[in-house]
């Protein structure tokens, strides 16, 4: 423990006034909840303008959130914390040195994860604005989610090669990764356990004054930074291995001609003391941010701080790496139900007509970070079809025409493709649908489970379903 930083930190006195670096699906919500919190004076929210963010800058000082899909409460708590002069959102980094912590959420994709080099880019230059502004006692906490090792290794180095300052001696440096999820941001900061690392116990100590007063039933669990590091990417590997072990069964159960959702509930129905077998949905291919890299992030760290010592059985491959493979297999599975349901009604792809309903990655949400359905509408439109997109809730995409026009993209579909479980999509008409696409026999295909087989049948449709098995051979009324 530093004496000399334990000293600083007591003349400095409470955290009073917090900096946000990245104003996302997970700064946002973090802002306004440190905004609310009364143990904190006021929040500085920071957003570099650049051609695609720029906008949010004066969006969020009007009280307006960017993120457009159903995030209950964090709206009308943005607009509170505005009116009361306790959030503010600006492009000025020389504001950080007024701050008595600072933390950064910047998105940490991969540049090729066949190599495992992560695009820290965005980070670095954040981390670079950070230090050149970085007053002593100050600290810094990385919500982002890194490789294990970078906190204490490439952070470190940057925040004092632009400040001038050394960590662990003159100011604080921290990991807490954020655990949100898009439709419940506000919820899970709340109530979810907070993973706080620090690189020595003055920074843990202080992280943990950080975030105390944000958590409702969450409680703080302290650990190191690097093992904060590996909690977060091992949590989000584990989940993307068990949503592949699903997506693997679905296939499996295709093939034998059986509904993979009785299999779930048959297994689900095994309870008992010592008896763990729960099991996610299957589904058209996993998107986001996080679990499309963070086993990526889990893998290098192991290859670069345990290189020394890494052991595989020989020959075998990571089974993170191969999860990984199998949720992205599922967008090209999503195109062969498709040609397979065309195929049963005497057409091709080349020249078909095809209604994408659904461009966001996860339900009820605006985000379409490494959405699934992009592969799906490249390989269609390359092999000669008319893609058309609906979503309720995306407004743009690049290269894309997304449209809030439900019947006018139905319209003459000979494939409608269901790609996001919105709930807007979990009561569609049978009825209506095919009398909106003008054919005998339009294919309905279901990536996510919501539509009811047996309805969609009886109406004429050509049904298609990850899972299926059951129904996908069914014959055609």
């Amino acid at each position: 423990m530093s004496d000399r930083l334990q000293s600083i930190i007591r003349a400095k006195g409470p955290i009073k006034k917090i900096g946000v670096v990245g104003m996302g699906y997970v700064g946002i919500p973090a802002a306004v909840l440190f905004a609310d919190a009364p143990e904190f004076e006021s929040v500085l929210g920071f957003q570099r303008v650049s051609a695609s963010s720029g906008y949010k800058v004066d969006m969020l000082n009007r009280g307006e959130s960017p993120l457009k899909g159903e995030e209950p409460g964090l709206e009308e708590l943005l607009g509170k914390v505005v009116a009361a002069g306790r959030f503010r959102c600006t492009s000025d980094f020389s504001e950080v040195t007024a701050c008595d912590a600072v933390t950064l959420a910047i998105q940490t994709p991969f540049k090729n994860p066949k190599d495992l080099i992560p695009n820290f880019s965005a980070l670095t230059e954040g981390l670079r604005q950070v230090g050149r502004h970085l007053a002593e006692g100050t600290l810094v906490v990385l919500e982002s989610t890194v490789t294990p090792g970078t906190t204490a290794g490439m952070a470190r180095e940057i925040l004092e090669e632009e400040s001038g300052l050394v960590a662990g001696e003159e100011f604080c440096l921290a990991h807490a990764p954020e655990r949100v999820m898009v439709g419940r941001l506000l919820r899970n900061i709340r109530e979810h356990d907070r993973i706080v690392g620090g690189i020595d116990e003055v920074s843990t100590a202080r992280a943990v004054e950080l975030y105390q007063p944000v958590l409702t039933t969450g409680k703080i669990v302290p650990m190191t930074a690097t093992a904060a590091e590996v909690t977060k990417t091992a949590e989000n590997a584990f989940r993307d291995l068990q949503i592949a072990a699903a997506n693997q069964l679905a296939l499996h159960c295709e093939a034998m001609g059986v509904n993979v959702y009785d299999v779930r509930a048959g297994i689900d129905s095994l309870k008992g003391e010592g008896i763990t077998r729960a099991i996610l949905w299957p589904g058209a291919g996993v998107g986001g941010h996080c679990l499309t890299k963070d086993s990526w992030h889990l893998e290098r760290g192991a290859q670069v701080l345990g290189r020394a010592s890494l052991w595989y059985p020989h020959g075998a491959e990571s089974i993170f790496g191969v999860a990984r493979k199998i949720n992205e297999f599922m967008p090209e599975h999503m195109v062969h139900l498709t040609v397979e349901g065309l195929k049963r009604v005497g057409k091709s792809p080349k020249g078909a007509k095809i209604a994408l309903l659904g461009w966001a990655f996860i339900q009820n949400s605006d985000d379409t970070r490494n959405t699934p359905a992009e592969p799906y509408f490249a390989a269609l439109r390359e092999a000669g079809a008319e893609v058309r997109v609906h979503d309720p809730f995306v407004g743009k995409y690049p290269g894309i025409v997304v449209s809030h026009d439900f019947e006018g993209t139905l319209a003459g579909a000979d494939a409608i493709v269901v790609f996001t479980g919105h709930h807007h999509y979990a009561s569609l008409d049978p009825a209506r649908m095919k009398e909106l696409s003008g054919r005998e026999h339009p294919v309905i295909v279901d990536g996510r489970n919501v539509v009811d087989p047996d309805a969609f049948i009886r109406a004429g449709f050509v049904y298609k379903g990850i899972g299926r098995g059951d129904k996908n051979n069914h014959p055609i009324r």
